[in-house]
């Protein structure tokens, strides 16, 4: 389905037309930046979005996306976050899409692409193993090569909400013969191929939003690679880039700054004398992370590199939102450790919910070690240990 141009409106025209569409169109009781949208309830907000011509703004427009201009674009992020929209993992638009507009064949591009953007598939990502998380480099599973097919073994963790997703992208091994990064390729599945097998992992956090995958001799068409046998590093690579830029708002952030707020009023004198000092050491954290993805936004909108940048805010961000749900937790007291809204009274948010899910964002997307190594190396030009 095309969307109508809306590079021809004028910014505040769009502006107003994608806030009152949203408005209109976004369930009210699913308001929590804080929160992922999940199964039928993402695919619902995502169709909706295809059917009004709504979605994927980046995406041109040649390809069923919008096709928005960058400052458009910012605009379109800025008007879910005022309003609160949960999040949709949507792996497929998000991180699989760009990848198949740089490395796909025509072919995959015209499978896959409208499939994604009707939400008729699920895409999860099949990167961290038991042994290779951060080391990419490090993953074993195989993938060996039989008439058509790769005939794929091995076993992927951490992989996010597999059990809402019907396809999954992942790394394997096809070749240990050269250095690692040269032996990975990346690979597109079924994930209701026989010998496939998903175990959800229960989070402190109380979902199952991470799981484990197995294979166990699944055979996968060799059609199914993007990119190059063996170019697998070259293209994962990319993919984290276009995510690592998907984390770099400070939408999550404001969120938890306001829930701190809101803690403190709910405990009025009993918050303590430190507490407003406290408050406004965050308030200029969460200043100077809008302040640096602004500065980063007009970079990208001049056309120039902002990479290294959106590691320095991915970094910031996470580590903010964990000292952020940490001082929620310790104003609350008592009321900090107890499960569910509503735990401390005139307070609706859940601190402990918040801190749970604060602890894996230094994690995904490239941990803060990780970012900390290419800050180093690629931003103040560091040598490598």
């Amino acid at each position: 389905m095309n969307a109508p141009d809306h590079n021809a409106l004028d910014n505040e025209t769009f502006r107003a037309l994608w806030r009152d569409w949203i408005a209109a169109h976004y369930p009210s009781t699913l308001r929590n930046p804080l929160q992922r949208l999940t199964g039928e309830a993402a695919r619902r907000w995502l169709r909706a979005q295809w059917q009004a011509g709504w979605r994927a703004p980046g995406l041109a427009r040649a390809w069923g996306g919008m096709g928005l201009s960058l400052d458009k674009q910012l605009i379109y992020q800025e008007e879910l976050e005022r309003h609160g929209v949960a999040r949709p993992i949507d792996h497929g638009l998000r991180l699989l899409a760009p990848v198949l507009l740089a490395y796909g064949t025509d072919a995959q591009k015209a499978a896959y692409l409208p499939r994604i953007l009707n939400a008729e598939d699920m895409w999860c990502q099949g990167y961290s193993e038991p042994n290779a998380g951060s080391d990419l480099a490090n993953l074993k599973t195989a993938a060996v090569r039989d008439g058509d097919d790769f005939v794929v073994n091995g076993q992927k963790i951490w992989t996010t909400l597999a059990t809402d997703a019907n396809r999954i992208f992942l790394l394997v091994r096809t070749s240990s013969e050269d250095r690692k990064q040269k032996g990975m390729t990346f690979l597109l599945a079924d994930l209701d191929t026989p010998g496939i097998a998903i175990r959800p992992i229960q989070t402190l956090a109380g979902d199952a939003h991470f799981c484990e995958i197995f294979f166990d001799d699944v055979r996968v068409p060799a059609a199914n690679v993007v990119g190059r046998v063996g170019d697998g590093w070259t293209v994962g690579k990319a993919l984290l880039g276009f995510e690592r830029l998907s984390h770099g708002s400070p939408e999550l952030i404001r969120h938890a700054l306001q829930v701190l707020r809101q803690t403190g009023a709910a405990l009025g004198e009993d918050a303590g004398a430190g507490f407003a000092l406290l408050l406004a050491g965050f308030e200029c954290d969460v200043a100077d992370a809008t302040a640096l993805y602004e500065q980063v936004c007009e970079t990208a909108l001049a056309g120039g590199d902002a990479d290294d940048d959106f590691s320095m805010l991915k970094l910031f961000n996470s580590e903010t939102l964990q000292r952020l749900a940490e001082a929620v937790t310790e104003v609350a007291g008592q009321a900090g450790g107890l499960m569910g809204a509503g735990a401390l009274p005139g307070l609706d948010a859940d601190p402990e919910w918040l801190y749970m899910i604060s602890r894996p964002v230094t994690i995904f997307g490239g941990t803060s070690q990780v970012q900390r190594n290419l800050i180093a190396t690629r931003t103040l030009g560091l040598p490598r240990s």
